[in-house]
């Protein structure tokens, strides 16, 4: 059987060694994510849109080979010159937002959605949801050239689950620095009236009332503005585990946009 058309639009490809080093630490420590990979009959994962190198979808591979060995990984491009030959078990062909008829458990898509217009995104969630196997997941983010500012929306087969910012501790001076690589589903939305906005001031008044902790290093200060944020009920996510990055994680519905609103 001939596969699906490839559907999307060629992209500009940048990518680089390393970019996405946050959400994949991310992923690999994330009890859903673990827990579809390791429940799945194949642990079929692909990296939508990889860009004009691979780089990222073998870091990709190696890192979920933590979580489960026999990991299958597929790097999709729309542009058929980014399609290379495969290697370290990990294999490339083109596709888009049809996933290339493959079903897979997990779907990353970095930095693929922010070149569309805002008004496609629903359209291409629904799209890759509808090609995701049972109980599959998708992360749809963003992350500036080098991945010291990151932020994504976990998906599943109902629609978004969470938003999770991630920042270099040692790189950024407050939580709202990173609205400028917010998902497309949110970035035109941190606007007054807004509950991402609102989240993200809540986080800058957190960050700054933490401020006495400061001299302990950018890192200590984040967990105890996570901490006054739980406090005064903002439904962040408190983790257990000592964290490299400075990471905020809240369930969709406290962050969803107005849809009322025209952010333009």
């Amino acid at each position: 059987m001939r596969p699906p058309a490839p559907q999307g639009v060629i992209t500009r490809g940048t990518t680089g060694i390393n970019r996405l080093r946050r959400s994949d630490r991310w992923l690999v420590h994330n009890d859903r994510v673990r827990s579809v990979l390791c429940a799945a009959q194949d642990p079929l994962v692909v990296d939508l849109g990889y860009g004009a190198s691979p780089v990222t979808t073998l870091e990709l591979a190696e890192r979920l080979r933590t979580v489960r060995a026999d990991v299958r990984v597929v790097g999709l491009e729309i542009d058929p010159g980014r399609v290379v030959q495969g290697q370290d078990g990990v294999t490339f062909a083109r596709g888009g937002f049809e996933l290339a008829g493959l079903r897979p458990v997990l779907v990353r898509a970095f930095n693929v959605l922010r070149q569309y217009p805002e008004e496609s995104v629903e359209a291409a969630w629904a799209r890759l949801r509808s090609g995701l196997a049972p109980s599959g997941l998708i992360v749809d983010g963003t992350c500036d050239e080098i991945g010291r500012r990151c932020s994504w929306i976990l998906l599943d087969t109902d629609g978004p689950v969470s938003l999770t910012l991630a920042w270099d501790p040692f790189a950024v001076e407050r939580p709202s620095d990173i609205a400028e690589r917010l998902p497309k589903a949110l970035i035109h939305r941190n606007i007054p009236g807004e509950q991402v906005h609102e989240l993200l001031a809540a986080a800058d008044r957190a960050w700054a009332s933490a401020a006495a902790v400061a001299p302990f290093g950018p890192r200590v200060r984040w967990r105890s503005a996570l901490e006054l944020l739980y406090s005064a009920g903002v439904p962040v996510t408190l983790y257990r585990r000592r964290m490299r990055d400075n990471v905020l994680t809240v369930p969709w519905d406290a962050v969803a946009p107005n849809l009322r609103r025209d952010p333009r």
